[in-house]
């Protein structure tokens, strides 16, 4: 599997995304927001930080880099993305996911580990999960208040979209979301971090059966 992680400015995921691809077997190449064009890939990356230091919205000005104009092509094409925190908030900017996050509703700085539900294993994200097993994935935002209206939120629902649930809803995301996947399932926007839960040594292993599952449908 060839992945490309990007950076933007003000990104600090990027290297620990990386770091975890290539453990699970994937051949990364690091990727600039400037650069023009991508290389062909199988995996592209949208890593967790504050691109811009979240001015105006969060993601808003990373979602008009040079770059982001390939990634929505690719996309579009069927290519996987994955985006974590800073990088589901660029999805959503970028119109690949649906729905919007703005700020935490104790308008505080969220920094735990917390518990999700698997809610879909219909994608190449999520299929090595055992839905009946809660997962353990930290969380690091101050905008992972993920929103969207009624219609959406069915939509969602009805076509199996909803990826993740937090079980303690630690920020007020609408019907507890944690994770979305795109329209054609090829994309998954995810506020957790599941890159900083790869070692046991670091506090857990929950975030391996995603990079692993990767692996297997795109190698």
């Amino acid at each position: 599997m060839q992945a490309g992680v990007i950076t933007f400015p003000g990104s600090n995921c990027d290297r620990d995304v990386a770091v975890a691809l290539e453990a699970a077997g994937a051949s990364v190449k690091r990727l600039w927001h400037a650069d023009p064009e991508l290389p062909r890939l199988d995996l592209i990356v949208l890593p967790g930080g504050f691109s811009y230091g979240d001015y105006l919205r969060s993601g808003a000005i990373a979602a008009k880099a040079p770059i982001m104009r390939e990634v929505v092509h690719a996309a579009e094409a069927g290519v996987a993305v994955l985006g974590i925190c800073n990088g589901f908030q660029l999805l959503a900017e970028a119109g690949l996911v649906p729905g919007a996050l703005i700020a935490n509703a104790g308008l505080k700085f969220i920094c735990k580990e917390v518990e999700l539900d698997v809610v879909s294993v219909n994608s190449i994200f999520t299929t090595i999960y055992d839905p009946a097993r809660a997962i353990r994935i930290p969380v690091a935002h101050h905008d992972g208040n993920y929103v969207c209206d009624e219609d959406e939120l069915k939509r969602l629902k009805d076509e199996d979209r909803v990826a993740f649930r937090y079980r303690d809803n630690p920020n007020g995301s609408t019907d507890d979301i944690a994770g979305v996947l795109g329209s054609g399932r090829n994309v998954l926007g995810l506020m957790p971090h599941p890159e900083r839960s790869v070692d046991p040594r670091t506090g857990g292993t929950d975030g391996v059966p995603m990079f692993r599952a990767l692996m297997e449908a795109l190698s």
